[in-house]
């Protein structure tokens, strides 16, 4: 490794941290400012606070990364522009590609650390930022408690119209047993309630079916066992966010089988914690080309292209993110196709640049 590669990695990474220093704080006040009269409301002791804020650094940092790697690169490889260093490598007969090397080699060093933190740290981080939340500023989105519809195995589902998670629970319940396309048998009841360790069913009813003639059974009050946890019935919006790497591979594949409504949602999350740490070698790249060459208007000129593109790209993550969750929007289109685009943008500015 050459001098000049040491020179650019430690600037890439010093100017990377010093921007995440930077932006966190901004961050932290700009949620302290929102979410102060609640903490106020519910009155929130100081040291959960304090730990909400240190998840807080986690969770928005693991989301806005890539973007802070962008300005960063911008900010110092403009300043090497403007100083005239770039065109004194480059007149060295140094070929634009070489001159990138020390730029991907940092950048893998953030993305192999931002692979294993997303896979393995960053979960644990969501789950006490996402319990916070849910505590004591917007529980009422927990999940969804309404017109609640699953395949708990190969044979039976279940449905209940409301389920109230505090009381654990549901009403209007129904469980429908298969062979094949023929129903076996029907349980419904007024409401079903999760009492240590068994379900209480009142006004059940079971209906079966044999050689096409149907027997009824009615109880007042049932205790049964049941396949299945009552908490399946509404899980956690955020569930997904919260698992590390092989606990969302097994969420994924038992959400696939039950046909779960959030199963957009938990995909979604997987394809992300790929295709965020990815894109910072793209964003890198953008940010190359677009600030290591003059530009009338100096450094201050670089910056604001990059904020406008850093600006974009959250606001397609965001548009494409909302599609997957409110409607059936394919969750790896909503996930590459971003670093499709903006791939596309990097390879032309950099053939611009080389030129």
């Amino acid at each position: 490794m050459k001098i000049i590669d040491k020179y650019i990695i430690k600037k890439y990474l010093i100017t990377f941290l010093v921007m995440f220093g930077l932006f966190i704080p901004i961050g932290i006040m700009v949620d302290f400012a929102e979410k102060i009269d609640k903490f106020r409301e519910n009155e929130v002791p100081a040291d959960l606070i304090i730990n909400y804020y240190v998840d807080f650094v986690w969770y928005f940092g693991s989301q806005l990364y890539p973007v802070f790697l962008f300005l960063a690169v911008i900010f110092f490889t403009s300043r090497l522009a403007n100083n005239t260093e770039i065109t004194a490598i480059l007149s060295s007969g140094l070929s634009f590609r070489r001159f990138a090397k020390p730029y991907f080699i940092s950048a893998s060093i953030i993305v192999v650390f931002a692979l294993f933190s997303g896979m393995f740290i960053v979960p644990k981080s969501n789950l006490n930022f996402n319990e916070f939340i849910a505590e004591y500023i917007k529980s009422e989105n927990k999940r969804n408690t309404s017109r609640l519809f699953k395949q708990i195995n190969d044979r039976e589902y279940i449905y209940a119209s409301s389920y109230d998670p505090s009381r654990k629970r549901a009403l209007n319940f129904t469980l429908e047993n298969f062979n094949g396309n023929e129903l076996n048998h029907k349980i419904s009841a007024t409401t079903i309630r999760w009492d240590d360790s068994i379900f209480r069913l009142t006004n059940y009813i079971k209906r079966k079916i044999i050689n096409d003639e149907e027997y009824i059974e009615r109880q007042t009050r049932k205790d049964t066992i049941l396949d299945f946890d009552i908490e399946d019935l509404a899980p956690l919006n955020y569930v997904a966010e919260t698992l590390n790497f092989f606990e969302l591979n097994n969420l994924i594949r038992y959400e696939k089988r039950t046909g779960s409504p959030l199963i957009n949602s938990h995909l979604l999350v997987r394809h992300k914690r790929y295709t965020i740490p990815l894109s910072c070698f793209i964003l890198t790249l953008i940010a190359l080309s677009v600030s290591s060459f003059k530009r009338r208007g100096g450094t201050g000129s670089n910056i604001a292209i990059g904020v406008t593109l850093g600006f974009l790209f959250i606001f397609l993550d965001k548009i494409f993110s909302v599609l997957v969750v409110k409607s059936n929007f394919s969750p790896a289109i909503a996930s590459w196709g971003i670093l499709f685009i903006f791939l596309i943008i990097a390879i032309f500015l950099l053939k611009k640049a080389i030129r």
